[in-house]
């Protein structure tokens, strides 16, 4: 070896070396996800029902919702701070519990594009992100906007420059909050938006998770029923849990970022004739039911009949009387979904919503059961 070659040699390495630390050492980069998934719960219920559920099964627990008020996060009322303060005291039983403050939901983020589109708005937005956790002793904040440059809410405004915003947004909120709170954000898990809304590249290393709403994928505004909720894509469905992570991954997303969604509550859509027992035909979406009280409404003695779809790994209701289709997650999607989860080193996996599951022998019992033997129990491959 060539005294210049050794040098050169010297020199690559201590770059290697010199970046490396950098990084860790970044504002910009959270603490990287651990090795057992995150079981992340949405939460917009009463504070009082809170004690009813088994926090001790999940590491986070997200309240559901802050608002705008101008330009700064807003905890609406009294009700609602009472919700935020019981959900830290849960710390006491879990400490490992983080407590996440989320802005918007569906309608909730009106006014985000016009906000986030000045400096002097997404300034006075952060500093108030900051006061907020403070006030509260918060973990974190999770951004559900619903969608950056895309349409939603009919006559919410939008623009191609809300991506760029976005970005912004999180590259300031890191650097005010630094690495000891972390950050997510609610993320369509549909293509358009998977394509669209976010830079994924400059996003992804300054969060600490992307909570991807993989249900939904069939809406209140579609005019042809499918699984809202599937694990795998089918030839009528490409929208599905699978397709989105498949998705993200090519583009260089870490799966342990990831926390793929369920749904902890049916979509039932009317007028839905019987051919293939109501999938994939015409209808018109009627209303949601909660896990909870899927039993009541949705059994076999009210003229429900159950199906299994093989291909997308997801259940699905027909009642012929009635003309109604329902697309859900159950206890098996749910163990497969957790499966995958742990199979594929995902972040974990996420809900909404707590409240609409039952206080015992609930879906979040069975993410917990199957997190626990896929611990134990080899991957697929391994």
């Amino acid at each position: 070896m060539t005294q210049h070659c050794f040098r050169t040699q010297i020199f690559i390495a201590f770059l290697v070396l010199f970046t490396t630390t950098s990084q860790a050492q970044s504002p910009d980069a959270p603490v990287a996800p651990g090795p057992n998934p995150a079981v992340i719960g949405y939460y917009a219920g009463r504070s009082s029902a809170l004690d009813s559920f088994a926090i001790n099964k999940l590491t986070h627990i997200i309240y559901s919702f802050c608002h705008l008020k101008g330009n700064r996060l807003d905890v609406n009322n009294a009700r609602d701070t009472a919700t935020i303060q019981h959900m830290v005291q849960l710390k006491e039983k879990n400490p490992n519990l983080k407590v996440i403050l989320s802005l918007g939901g569906w309608g909730g983020c009106k006014t985000c594009p016009d906000v986030f589109a000045t400096r002097k708005g997404r300034n006075e937005f952060v500093g108030s992100v900051r006061e907020v956790l403070d006030y509260f002793h918060a973990d974190g904040i999770d951004l559900d906007w619903e969608y950056p440059a895309l349409s939603n809410v009919p006559g919410y405004p939008y623009s191609p420059e809300d991506k760029d915003h976005f970005t912004i947004l999180i590259k300031r909120l890191r650097k005010k909050l630094g690495k000891s709170k972390e950050i997510s954000f609610a993320a369509g898990g549909f293509t358009k938006y998977l394509q669209t809304s976010i830079d994924w590249k400059k996003v992804t290393p300054r969060v600490n998770y992307i909570n991807l709403m993989t249900y939904d994928l069939v809406s209140g505004y579609d005019t042809i029923s499918g699984h809202h909720t599937p694990l795998y894509s089918t030839p009528q469905q490409v929208e599905s849990t699978d397709h989105c992570v498949r998705y993200l991954e090519s583009i260089g997303v870490p799966a342990a970022k990831l926390a793929i969604g369920v749904a902890f509550y049916a979509r039932i859509f009317e007028h839905v004739d019987s051919i293939n027992n109501g999938l994939y035909r015409p209808c018109r979406f009627w209303r949601g039911v909660s896990y909870k009280d899927q039993a009541t409404y949705l059994s076999k003695d009210s003229g429900f009949i159950f199906h299994w779809d093989p291909v997308a790994q997801a259940p699905y209701m027909y009642n012929p009387d009635k003309k109604l289709f329902v697309t859900y997650d159950d206890t098996l999607s749910v163990r497969l979904k957790t499966r995958y989860a742990l199979d594929k080193k995902l972040g974990g996996i996420m809900f909404w919503q707590l409240p609409e599951d039952k206080f015992t022998d609930g879906l979040l019992d069975v993410i917990d059961n199957t997190k626990k033997e896929g611990l134990t129990t080899p991957a697929k491959g391994q």
